[in-house]
Parts: C-alpha cells; sequence; structure tokens
C-alpha cells in the first residue's frame, strides 16, 4: 500500500548565492523580537549556506515608558525612535549594515523592497494598507509572513502574493487570503496604547510577543536554512499551552 509523502514548501532556487532582502515593518512587541532573532538567523545562515539576510525596519513608533518589560528597551531609550534604535543596536552588536526608516509602511517603503516582508503591525486596517500596497507593486515580495496576537494566544502564517500574471494554484495564501475577516472596513480597530508597564501588562502576557517570534523565527529558519516547510504558520495559546500548526494548502 502506497501512503502520500507530507506536502512540503520549498524555497526558491533564487535565494540562493545572494543576500535575502527582507522588509520588517513594525519595531514593537513583537517587531523587536523578530528583528534580534533575524540577527542570530543571518549569523546562522551565513554558517551553513551561500545566503545572508539585508533587513530594513520601518515604524513610525517611539520609546515609551509603558515599552519597557515587554519589549527589548531601557530607560535611556525614551524618546528615540523605535527602529533607529534597535537597528542600530543590532548593527554595532553584529557589524551589519541593517537600515532604519522612521516612518510609516506603505508610505515612506514600498513592499517592493524585499524579496520577503514580515509585518507586525497591531491593525487590520494596518494590514488591509500593506496589502493594498503589494497588489498596486508588479515587483511583489515573494512572501509575506504576518505575525498577530491578543492577551494570551497569537498566530503567525507565511504565504505568497499572488503574482501579476495570475495564480499558478499552489502558492500559500497570505495572511488577508487566510484571514479574509481582515478585510472588513466595518471591523474597528484595537490599538489604544497604554499609559504605563502595568496597564500594558494588564492588555498582553509578558511573553507572548516573543513566544508567536519565536516560532515564526523557527519557520524561517527551516525555510532559509534547510530549503523547505511542512506547515504555513500556527496558532499559539499561552493559557492553556496549545499550539496548532496552519497546514500548507492542497494542491488538489
Amino acid at each position: 500500500m502506497q501512503t502520500d509523502l507530507p506536502r512540503r514548501h520549498y524555497m526558491p532556487a533564487a535565494f540562493n548565492n545572494q543576500p535575502i532582502r527582507i522588509l520588517l515593518v513594525g519595531c514593537g512587541a513583537s517587531g523587536s523580537q523578530m528583528l534580534m532573532g533575524l540577527a542570530g538567523l543571518d549569523i546562522a545562515l551565513r554558517a551553513i549556506s551561500s545566503r545572508s539576510l539585508d533587513v530594513t525596519t520601518v515604524d513610525d513608533d517611539i520609546v515609551s515608558e509603558a515599552n519597557l518589560g515587554r519589549q527589548p528597551f531601557y530607560h535611556g531609550d525614551i524618546g528615540h525612535s523605535k527602529a533607529r534604535t534597535l537597528t542600530e543596536r543590532i548593527n554595532l552588536a553584529h557589524g551589519l549594515d541593517w537600515k532604519a526608516v522612521h516612518g510609516r509602511a506603505p508610505g515612506t517603503i514600498r513592499p517592493e523592497a524585499a524579496e520577503m516582508l514580515i509585518t507586525c503591525v497591531d491593525t487590520a486596517s494596518a494590514r488591509r494598507a500593506i496589502g493594498a500596497a503589494i497588489e498596486d507593486e508588479r515587483n511583489r515580495p515573494t512572501y509575506w509572513m504576518d505575525l498577530g496576537n491578543r492577551a494570551n494566544d497569537g498566530q503567525f502564517i507565511i504565504g505568497c502574493p499572488a503574482s501579476v500574471g495570475g495564480d499558478d494554484g499552489s502558492r500559500l495564501p497570505t495572511v488577508l487570503e487566510a484571514f479574509p475577516e481582515l478585510r472588513d472596513e466595518s471591523l474597528p480597530d484595537d490599538d489604544s496604547p497604554s499609559c504605563s508597564v502595568a496597564e500594558a501588562l494588564e492588555r498582553q502576557s509578558l511573553f507572548v510577543n516573543r513566544v508567536v517570534a519565536s516560532h515564526a523565527l523557527a519557520l524561517l529558519f527551516d525555510l532559509l536554512g534547510r530549503g523547505s516547510i511542512g506547515h504555513a504558520g500556527g496558532f499559539i495559546n499561552l493559557s492553556t499551552g496549545q499550539s496548532v500548526q496552519i497546514p500548507l494548502p492542497d494542491p488538489r
């Protein structure tokens, strides 16, 4: 009796022998954890492959006291750009030349600037704006990874924006395709800022962003370091300790 082999998604051959341009949108709770993890991923890729990472960060927010604890900032960072502060710190620590843009995507930088787009944004409207910008581009990112969370649970998913020439039916759905409710413009955004560390911790668990980012980074290591992935993301619940994979689409 012949059994079907587990489905795999394979990294394009074009990603070999060159730096992979990554645009990281958002340097807050999840984005800051992703950025630090990407620095480690860059070291690993250089050691085991011909690949490396060329990261550009973008965020229009500045560090506030409420960010301390849940985000890797210090008292001396308060009042400074999140994107520039973290990127400069990574560059100094690892001898890199990654770029930082203090502004809001897609207005200050277009998604065509990267082969891989990673979004760590707070609202559905931000995801819709980025999705619309991708559709307006002729040269679209090969991958779009999105991270999101609530107080004690979160999710991450990696997709492939449809090419201008059409969809071959085998690509990975993007976050807006996998969760079509995000396209509903009638739903209000909930992005009200916290005024203190204590209030921030009432709104979100201390380590939920770090846990979701770690799972997302592990998936990226499988894709970029080992060449393929067996799932497209996952749901994680810190209250129950459960983790559920998002399966790859069935090409049939």
